[in-house]
């Protein structure tokens, strides 16, 4: 497979999980999300969407680059891969949680290992190739925006 191929078939994965995702989030959107309490700083639901994209092809393009260097550094690749792999499934279960079982306080605790998870892999990362550690960074930050974000959505509600 080569290189562009490989960035290909890993941000097609990652937009996929998203839309996955998102068919959980749809219905709790219109229905019960609504009905919370929410933060000042809560951002319109509109903006949602366009950041998942954006975070999923950078994603993506950064999980490529390190797949790229895995005849040279197979083992070192190999360990990053599957520490990305887990950062995608718990971002996944995220949105199960909060908007499936609607359950901030567990989605809460999950965000919190998401987080590690994701900080993990940008330290993996930023380790085979700056340029995919650095890809990481918008997305360390909008997760910690929303650990922020469920934590009050959760204090806010949890009466």
């Amino acid at each position: 497979m080569n290189k562009i191929t490989r960035i290909l078939v890993v941000v097609v994965t990652c937009l996929a999980i998203g839309y996955f995702s998102g068919m959980v989030t749809r219905s709790a959107i219109t229905t019960w999300y609504p009905t919370l309490v929410k933060p000042s700083f809560n951002p319109p639901n509109w903006i949602f969407a366009p950041v998942w994209s954006m975070l999923y092809v950078m994603m993506g393009v950064a999980a490529g680059l390190v797949w790229n260097r895995i005849e040279s550094e197979k083992e070192l690749v190999k360990k990053a891969l599957v520490v990305f792999a887990v950062q995608l499934a718990l971002n996944a279960l995220w949105s199960f949680l909060f908007f499936g079982l609607k359950n901030p306080m567990l989605a809460g605790i999950e965000i919190i290992i998401l987080w590690l998870m994701i900080f993990e892999t940008y330290i993996q990362f930023s380790k085979i190739n700056k340029i995919a550690g650095y890809l990481f960074i918008p997305y360390l930050l909008w997760v910690s925006f929303a650990m922020v974000l469920n934590g009050s959505i959760w204090w806010l509600n949890r009466g």
